[in-house]
């Protein structure tokens, strides 16, 4: 399986179904199943930019789970415009269909990384 680490609390909003974009600084040609793993760091100006600027009233950061794999999603594309107003660019991957699971605590890495098969409760959409 397919994973993504990203910093919370980026990753909560994408698990909650709220970012359909996920901004990197390099494409992927990956398409389908992506499994969305909570990065240890903290991101405390995207915190205060996703409620000032979104007008999302998140929990406190002490809340946010980190270490972990949280969701799942289809990546359904890879573009380098979108009208979301989550896109910044230079590349956004548009992200569909997110489904939380229970957290399994995992070590995140860089790029896009595999997960041997765990016992994480898949949606039947999700392909590797």
């Amino acid at each position: 399986m397919k994973a993504l680490s990203i910093r919370q609390p980026w990753a909560w909003c994408i698990a909650e179904g709220l970012k359909d974009v996920e901004n990197r600084t390099w494409r992927t040609k990956h398409r389908g199943g992506l499994l969305i793993h909570a990065s240890k760091t903290f991101d405390h100006a995207g915190y205060l930019w996703i409620e000032t600027e979104m007008g999302i009233d998140l929990p406190a950061p002490s809340a946010f789970r980190r270490g972990f794999l949280i969701a799942t999603v289809c990546l359904a594309d890879c573009v380098t415009e979108s009208d979301s107003p989550w896109f910044t660019g230079p590349y956004g991957f548009v992200l569909r269909n997110p489904v939380r699971f229970n957290a399994v605590e995992w070590r995140g890495q860089l790029g896009i990384f595999e997960v041997p098969e765990a016992d994480i409760e898949m949606p039947e959409w999700f392909v590797d």
